[in-house]
């Protein structure tokens, strides 16, 4: 098994989960892509025990099941599947942040998210300490991240 960690961009635009897998999938992590959080709870459910997801990358307005209702249905899952989840939409006031972390998400970005700003978000969340820092490098150096 890949020992990279695991992402799952769940948004329903097809792109913007191009956008985050080009960007994350450069940083070094695999990932795994949901249309929507339907779809998103049901590759959640199909993960075999040793390979669950390390993060989800999150929009909010989708069909089906918004960001919203996704992650306030995984946080009712197993401990296994709890992650960290970052949230990435376009809806940019106070209160939508507000309500994606009592929904249950850790984090809220704003879309488009620049690819320094998703990268160090992500390794915050991960626990990689060694690819937030070079992320944060790169970008006071003006490199692409």
């Amino acid at each position: 098994m890949d020992d990279r960690m695991r992402i799952l961009i769940v948004d329903d635009a097809a792109t913007v989960r191009l956008y985050h897998r080009k960007i994350l999938g450069d940083a070094g992590w695999h990932t795994d892509e949901a249309v929507n959080g339907v779809e998103a709870l049901e590759r959640v459910h199909a993960q075999a025990d040793d390979a669950n997801y390390d993060l989800y990358v999150v929009d909010i307005n989708m069909p089906k099941l918004d960001g919203y209702g996704f992650v306030r249905e995984l946080r009712r899952l197993a401990p296994r599947h709890q992650a960290p989840v970052l949230m990435v939409s376009t809806e940019a006031q106070v209160h939508d942040a507000r309500a994606a972390l009592d929904a249950g998400a850790n984090s809220y970005l704003v879309k488009p998210a620049r690819p320094e700003e998703l990268v160090v978000s992500a390794a915050l969340l991960l626990g990689d300490a060694a690819t937030a820092a070079a992320a944060a490098a790169r970008h006071a150096a003006g490199e692409p991240t």
